[in-house]
């Protein structure tokens, strides 16, 4: 199969499963048969793409001309690609453990859970390929879209309520932000195509200009969670753990920081924003939301609470990272955005298991709790690890490569910020891990409440997870070649 077919169905494939897993809600073991089956075959089309990516290959789809000149159209290169390799490949382990967590909770509505999860993953892989501004936007706004079902799954007041922040915060910063700075690179480009270099690297704008039309991108890009367009994420923390893993492991967040990113090298061009200084801003704002959320985590006692703002910190790290405008540090952000992805997800299939088992929430009620669920509490531990960036776990490489882009470009502010924030991370994960292995079991009620681990599904997916923490630490070979390729000549 060519790679111009391999872009197509990995575009399809996820939609033809989304109709199957529809067509089989009546039979649950078939249905999510077809969900596992769908989620393996998207990932085996998108290692199909890899070896292309890598050997330099310019791979497009041209689909249809929307306007006289601007077009729906695909096209890979190492930055889309690594997006798609983490997104498809925890599709896989989500749904091994979205089938523990359904049937375990009794769930309602699981067949459209399945089917918006698939559709999610279409609207995710649209987002990685897009080979300009328009494609990226329209599948953007679809992923918003279809996950918000999946935010409101339980609707209930508080879910219905937190849709509509989800909802509203991210199409009112699309819309009125996002939508804006696309039309105006079209106005001064006249061109909305992915560009080495930038899109507006001739376009001759001052750097007033520059740094205002950067600000509409970065604040339009709300699935970034910079602060203050951040809300949505700890509202949509009422959706069942699964969807939160969608949200802050597998693709929306994921999404923004992946559009941050892609904005920042193809349309303004590193050297663009570095020549007119107009990303100072930028960094000051990543950096205050690294801190503020952190201190917010620190906090919290809910569990998910917690997790939810450490996500905000953890992604203003790519975007911190991309904003010092060096080579190092861009590669840095890029790889950044896959060892968060699998040191999330298994923080949040921990949390998820906790709540299936023992039916706690709260960091304060986990005493003890690490003796009955050592597999699952093992498994948060290297989670926290990678978060705090210490070996042998995934996020130590790219922080890393952050702090050695930051000193090489002697950006003494970032540095000070990677340093605090992580001795705040370690504040708001470790005193967990203490309190399930080295605390005495909690009592409710003046007796201990007897309970194991969850269900095999959810404990394998969660193991699986945390090996591949680990994993990317001693052998980050491909994740970290398509970083290096992102700022090597081997994009667009």
């Amino acid at each position: 199969m060519s790679g111009t077919h391999l872009i197509a169905a990995a575009l399809l494939v996820p939609i033809i499963g989304a109709a199957l897993i529809a067509a089989a809600g009546s039979r649950p073991n078939l249905r999510e048969a077809v969900t596992l089956t769908t989620s393996i075959a998207l990932f085996a089309v998108v290692l199909g793409l890899l070896a292309g990516v890598m050997s330099g290959e310019d791979l497009r789809l041209p689909l249809l001309e929307m306007f006289p000149g601007i077009a729906v159209g695909f096209r890979l290169e190492p930055l889309g690609m690594l997006f798609a390799l983490v997104a498809s490949g925890l599709w896989i382990v989500n749904s091994i453990y979205s089938i523990g967590y359904m049937r375990g909770n009794k769930e309602a509505h699981q067949t459209r859970f399945y089917v918006c999860f698939a559709l999610a993953l279409a609207a995710t892989m649209g987002v990685a390929f897009a080979s300009n501004l328009l494609t990226l936007f329209l599948f953007y706004e679809l992923l918003t879209l279809v996950t918000w079902p999946l935010v409101t799954h339980h609707g209930d007041d508080k879910s219905r309520a937190g849709g509509r922040v989800y909802l509203g915060v991210l199409l009112g910063t699309s819309m009125g932000l996002l939508l804006p700075a696309v039309i105006a690179t079209w106005a001064v480009a006249g061109t909305l195509e992915f560009t080495a270099g930038g899109i507006l690297r001739h376009a001759g704008l001052s750097g007033a200009a520059i740094a205002g039309l950067l600000a509409l991108y970065m604040f339009g890009i709300g699935k970034a969670a910079l602060m203050p367009v951040h809300r949505w994420l700890p509202a949509a923390m009422v959706a069942p753990t699964p969807v939160s893993a969608l949200l802050h492991a597998v693709a929306v967040v994921k999404a923004g920081v992946f559009t941050v990113v892609k904005v920042i090298v193809y349309v303004f061009g590193i050297d663009t924003l570095s020549g007119a200084g107009a990303a100072d801003w930028l960094a000051a704002v990543a950096g205050f939301t690294i801190i503020a959320a952190s201190i917010v985590a620190l906090r919290a006692d809910n569990l998910k609470r917690r997790l939810a703002y450490s996500t905000v910190s953890q992604l203003s790290y790519v975007v911190l990272a991309a904003s010092l405008l060096a080579p190092l540090s861009i590669a840095a952000a890029a790889l950044h955005i896959a060892t968060h992805a699998v040191g999330k997800i298994t923080l949040f299939f921990a949390a998820g298991a906790i709540y299936t088992a023992s039916h706690k929430t709260e960091v304060s009620q986990l005493d003890g709790i690490g003796r009955r669920m050592p597999w699952t509490m093992g498994a948060f531990g290297i989670g926290a690890l990678s978060m705090i960036g210490l070996p042998p776990a995934a996020g130590f490489a790219s922080k890393w490569y952050i702090l050695s882009g930051a000193m090489a470009s002697a950006q003494w502010f970032a540095v000070a910020v990677v340093v605090v924030s992580t001795l705040l991370t370690a504040g708001y994960f470790l005193p967990i891990v203490y309190r399930a292995f080295l605390l005495p079991e909690s009592r409710e009620g003046g007796h201990s409440v007897s309970h194991g681990e969850a269900p095999l599904a959810m404990v394998c997916a969660l193991s699986c997870t945390a090996a591949a923490t680990v994993a990317l630490f001693f052998v980050p070979d491909v994740p970290l070649a398509l970083s290096r390729a992102l700022v090597s000549g081997g994009g667009q």
